[in-house]
């Protein structure tokens, strides 16, 4: 009994401190974000710029890869054989050993004994021969085995490529990969910003319109409540107050919709910025505060596509195919190599090492190779090639059209969006001021509910308009400086 209340009360306090931390997460302070600081984040932790820096680093580690290839290449190389079976060698009458021999063991024989008898040692060397042919037949066509059975070999190998014009082409092309991940990586960057800056409007967007139904709703409860108070006092028809509950009534659902467009919006900003999504953020500002500074970003346009970033991948990627044309037209030229090698050879029929005896052998070479015929293939790569340059060409003429043409219709839809801006504030002052007539004309018993629930709606019309012509501006901005390749807003 005592154990299993001591489990329970265990598993109580476990429960307590789970919910404690718990309720500590979800009252933790909210993260603070302006524009700029959103950006920073999101260009230092998604995941996406992340891969793209590493694409660099590849690039580089390839390059200096192919680099090497310039350097001696030195190798330490040691090999054992065993030999099964020697191989034979055959005299076959090259020459007379007992000729060779008689005058030999004569003199010698001469030098010992005085007065020897002249042919005593050749017919003696002679009926030793023909002896040992005529116990063995056959002993005349037995070949010499040579040979031994263990064969060890090591020592050091040499490679070194002197001209060699196709390496070196190659490695330019690794070095235009290196600036096309450069580039890459800053494309991810301005796509980045991009992503970050509409996803950040859109939060201010939403937030905006929250507040703008949020004071609707209020309006629409502060006049349900004071006409309740004057239908209790006789003062209003039950139509005015069943009008007054409907009105409010119909603007909740804008006002929940309203409240998870913001959070979805929310969502979609802490994905970008790539922290958790748990993580409570409060977005600083409202689109208010950038719509003093419209007119002075429609004023400074730069509309030169110097940084644009497609622009530049493309034009790497144009100097590429060059560099590949100089590289197929680098294979006609000769190439030349110097090898050489030191090695220590040892022949023995056991494994005593301690008495073997190495004998060393070095060399030096240079060697050149001079391409002759190959079948075509480097002619018709060469021809290819061109033709791939010349698709290029043409295709940077209509990547320019389309790049031009992506500006003019920012541009446009910038001025245009001014234009509404301008408009929709007057609205939005005009149905102010009539909002709060209609207002009076109602407490006044001049005025009827319709009206009031008329200027009502028409002011929250003009917000919201006013509002997303804000919105439109600053993401059409925001695709202009992408297409410009601004990476971060200045």
């Amino acid at each position: 009994m005592e154990i299993g209340l001591i489990k329970k009360t265990s598993i109580a306090m476990l429960m307590v401190s789970a919910s404690w931390l718990v309720g500590a997460q979800n009252n933790e302070a909210p993260l603070e974000l302006n524009l700029d600081k959103a950006i920073k984040i999101a260009l230092s932790e998604n995941p996406t710029v992340k891969i793209a820096d590493l694409e660099i680093q590849k690039k580089k580690y390839a390059k200096k890869s192919n680099q090497s290839s310039l350097y001696p290449q030195i190798d330490a190389i040691g090999q054992y054989s065993r030999t099964l079976k020697k191989q034979v060698m055959y005299m076959d009458g090259a020459f007379d050993m007992g000729s060779m021999l008689t005058p030999l063991m004569e003199t010698a024989f001469a030098s010992a004994v005085d007065g020897y008898v002249p042919g005593t040692v050749s017919n003696a060397i002679k009926q030793a021969e023909e002896a040992a042919a005529a116990a063995n037949p056959s002993s005349g066509n037995e070949g010499i085995s040579i040979g031994r059975d263990n064969n060890w070999t090591g020592g050091l190998d040499l490679s070194w490529p002197v001209v060699a014009p196709t390496l070196w082409k190659s490695l330019e092309l690794s070095s235009l990969d290196v600036e096309l991940a450069v580039e890459s990586a800053r494309s991810s960057r301005i796509n980045m910003v991009n992503a970050v800056r509409k996803a950040f409007y859109g939060v201010l967007f939403a937030k905006d319109a929250l507040h703008v139904i949020q004071e609707s709703y209020d309006n629409a409860i502060l006049n349900y409540n004071n006409i309740n108070s004057k239908y209790e006092q006789g003062i209003v028809s039950e139509f005015d107050l069943v009008r007054a509950d409907v009105n409010a009534k119909n603007i909740k659902p804008n006002l929940i919709q309203a409240q998870n467009a913001y959070n979805l919006a929310s969502l979609s900003l802490k994905a970008l910025m790539g922290i958790d999504i748990d993580q409570n953020i409060s977005v600083e500002g409202s689109l208010l505060d950038y719509e003093k500074d419209l007119y002075a970003e429609i004023l400074g346009i730069d509309t030169s596509l110097g940084n644009n970033s497609d622009l530049k991948q493309f034009d790497i990627q144009d100097e590429q195919l060059h560099k590949t044309l100089e590289l197929y037209k680098a294979q006609y030229y000769p190439t030349i190599a110097i090898s050489g090698s030191y090695m220590s050879m040892s022949m023995n029929n056991d494994f005593k090492f301690g008495d073997y005896k190495w004998n060393p052998t070095s060399s030096v070479s240079l060697s050149i190779s001079i391409p002759i015929f190959d079948g075509f293939k480097k002619s018709n790569d060469i021809r290819q090639t061109k033709a791939s340059i010349e698709q290029m060409k043409w295709q940077r003429e209509d990547i320019v059209r389309n790049l031009n043409l992506s500006i003019s219709n920012n541009v446009n839809n910038m001025t245009n969006f001014v234009e509404q801006v301008l408009s929709t504030k007057d609205v939005v002052a005009q149905a102010q001021k009539g909002y709060r007539i209609s207002q009076k004309l109602y407490d006044t018993g001049m005025g009827t509910l319709l009206d009031l629930n008329t200027a009502q709606l028409g002011l929250t019309q003009a917000n919201l308009a006013f509002n997303q012509a804000i919105y439109n501006f600053l993401t059409s901005k925001a695709d202009l400086d992408k297409v410009l390749g601004i990476e971060i807003q200045e």
